[in-house]
């Protein structure tokens, strides 16, 4: 499996006239260390689930310093608490005062969104944001509901149960459904399974939030129209057709205020967004806005009664409901998987936001303590009556923005959630549901991002594709299953690459020992007698017959192309393996069978720079012994150069 340091014939140049005689070192092609199962199923495992090496930390430390570390890996808190100062305090008060005034609003609206009780949402932005601040890794993570995982539970339960005429059962579901997203997520932190969530492609989720905030927008057209019957159904045409069948309900007190109130806050939406400095402006606005519409209500509540408000919301601290949650019945499957659903999507959201902020400021966030954090989040959450619940980007942006320095400011936003239900609920009764819409529409409009669908039409057709059958699946088909087809034609897009892989042809940039595309290069030549191809994936049984088929295929029109051009005889096939990370039995099998088939017409087969556990594995198929001493090189320009010299040296005629 050796080769020496041969004198040989430069033939990387087509024109054989030119050539000339230099020394050509041909490296000797090594196997991989010996290793025994137990230790290459060690290594696998680790590059799998530990690939950032959690205990590296812990190495060379006492025992006092190792049960420290130990309790700030589980409770970061314990990283930064024994660092706070009056300093850092000061900016985590502002910060969590700030995000405590958009929080409360969209709280309010976002459990209305999920077809729950408005103080749910209250209860949500309490207890979740106090344990993250234990778990919670990220600096800057302001939690509590958010409106893609409210939308789905809301459209999720309310298709089996409706929420008016059965609120006890749905409420039942809600908190059901919030335990078992917690166990999942937490699950997947403990058990080191994040990468699951990967299969939720950039494409998926650009196309299933914009359809999901288009459904919410149209669904908001029942508080801004003052509509009182309206569907219950969360697709576009039930949805429109109730709006227009409805139009007896329409009330004009109604929809100017609310078309007023939705000026107002997108227009402070967009002078934040053009001025990152005044973000002050939009993150008051919700909060500003709930209070001037409560007192205008209550002003002209004698004149007209076409303006529905909130109405009466209990005061005092989150009651327990674990006795609440629902473990048997015909529901149980519906709330498992409304909350593997609920909890992959808000995890997604959750770790996607505490890494863009925490890029901001170069500092890193753990994805599996984020996991476990979540996930405690909304099983304890769901015990003390919340909803899912994870980090919010409009709330984070705003926390961020505001400076805050800890998790602390978490704490802060809890401390005004608990003032607000022990004391001020009452202030709330006024409220018209015509801004909570307002306020929800503001903040989907933000989860349409076109310009993130543009991108992906020009880079790559196919991510468009994924990203519109997400986008209308949602808005004419369901929530859920609109999701699911997504994810469906990502694992299409994923067999494809896999099963049809890429073979290119290679020829030689004159004057150089590089070999690379023929059609992406101009510059580079075929190299006569030689057909050099490239494969682009592992060697697998799903692709191992197509890649064959398709060698055979290169060969038979590389002859016939010798042929047309009265060119020198085709000799051999060199595959180059750089790009094929790993092979299986059916490839080894493929290999064996292609040598073959090529030995009958009188071709050599070899093969190049194969890395380690392919190497390994063509040793212990023997199929190395088949191909020869030439039959295995380092290079592309290693074969070529030995071969062609070897042919020489036989007096084969000059190519």
């Amino acid at each position: 499996m050796g080769h020496g340091t041969n004198r040989v014939e430069d033939m990387t140049s087509p024109n054989t006239a030119t050539a000339r005689e230099t020394i050509v070192e041909i490296h000797s092609v090594c196997l991989p260390p010996k290793k025994t199962t137990f230790q290459k199923l060690k290594k696998r495992f680790a590059d799998v689930f530990f690939p950032d090496d959690p205990l590296e930390r812990f190495r060379n430390q006492t025992w006092r310093n190792k049960v420290i570390l130990g309790l700030q890996s589980l409770f970061p808190i314990f990283t930064w608490g024994s660092q706070y100062d009056l300093k850092l305090f000061r900016s985590d008060v502002i910060s969590g005062l700030t995000i405590a005034s958009l929080a409360i609003p969209q709280g309010i609206s976002y459990a209305k969104l999920a077809n729950l009780p408005p103080i749910v949402g209250l209860y949500s932005s309490f207890v979740p944001p106090l344990i993250y601040s234990v778990l919670g890794s990220s600096k800057h993570l302001a939690v509590g509901p958010v409106s893609i995982a409210s939308l789905v539970m809301g459209s999720m339960l309310s298709e089996s149960v409706s929420p008016t005429q059965d609120p006890v059962l749905y409420l039942k579901l809600a908190f059901t459904s919030t335990f078992f997203a917690g166990l999942f997520q937490a699950s997947l932190g403990l058990l080191r399974l994040g990468f699951l969530i990967d299969f939720l492609s950039k494409p998926t989720l650009v196309g299933f939030t914009a359809g999901a905030a288009v459904i919410v927008s149209l669904q908001q057209l029942k508080g801004l129209l003052g509509i009182v019957h309206f569907t219950g159904k969360m697709q576009f045409i039930p949805v429109m057709s109730s709006v227009f069948n409805h139009r007896s309900e329409w009330s004009w007190e109604t929809i100017v205020m609310g078309v007023g109130f939705l000026i107002i806050l997108l227009t402070t939406r967009h002078i934040s967004m053009r001025k990152p400095k005044l973000f002050w402006i939009s993150a008051a606005s919700p909060l500003a806005s709930v209070v001037i519409s409560t007192l205008l209500v209550f002003l002209i509540r004698n004149k007209t009664h076409a303006i529905s408000f909130i109405g009466h919301l209990p005061k005092g601290l989150n009651p327990p409901s674990s006795n609440m949650l629902y473990f048997s019945g015909t529901h149980l499957a519906l709330a498992i998987k409304t909350g593997i659903i609920t909890g992959v999507l808000s995890l997604t959201e959750g770790i996607a936001v505490g890494r863009t902020f925490a890029s901001l400021k170069n500092y890193q966030v753990n994805g599996n303590k984020e996991m476990m954090a979540i996930g405690f989040m909304n099983m304890v959450g769901s015990c003390t009556s919340c909803y899912v619940t994870t980090g919010s980007f409009s709330r984070s942006a705003v926390n961020y923005n505001a400076g805050a320095k800890t998790a602390a400011s978490n704490i802060v936003l809890a401390s005004t959630v608990l003032v607000t239900l022990l004391f001020l609920m009452p202030l709330f009764y006024y409220t018209p549901n015509l801004i909570l819409a307002a306020i929800i529409l503001t903040a989907v409009i933000g989860l349409i991002d076109y310009q993130a669908a543009y991108k992906l039409y020009k880079v790559d057709k196919f991510d468009f594709f994924t990203c519109m059958c997400a986008f209308f699946g949602v808005l004419l088909v369901s929530v859920p299953l609109g999701l699911a087809i997504a994810v469906v034609v990502s694992v299409i897009k994923i067999l494809l690459h896999v099963t049809r892989p890429n073979t290119l042809e290679f020829g030689n940039i004159q004057g150089t020992q590089i070999y690379q595309n023929l059609k992406r290069y101009r510059e580079a030549s075929r190299i006569h007698g030689f057909l050099i191809l490239a494969v682009e994936s592992p060697i697998y049984f799903a692709n191992s017959t197509y890649l064959q088929e398709r060698i055979l295929r290169w060969t038979r029109e590389e002859e016939t192309r010798i042929k047309e051009n009265n060119g020198s005889t085709l000799k051999c096939i060199v595959l180059d393996m750089t790009a094929v990370s790993s092979i299986d039995t059916s490839g080894i099998e493929a290999l064996f069978e292609l040598r073959r088939r090529l030995e009958k017409q009188s071709l050599q087969l070899v093969l190049v720079n194969a890395v380690g556990s392919v190497m390994e594995k063509l040793h212990k198929s023997k199929i190395i012994e088949s191909l020869g001493l030439s039959g295995l090189y380092l290079t592309v320009g290693e074969a070529v150069a030995d071969l062609s010299s070897t042919w020489k040296a036989h007096g084969q005629p000059r190519i």
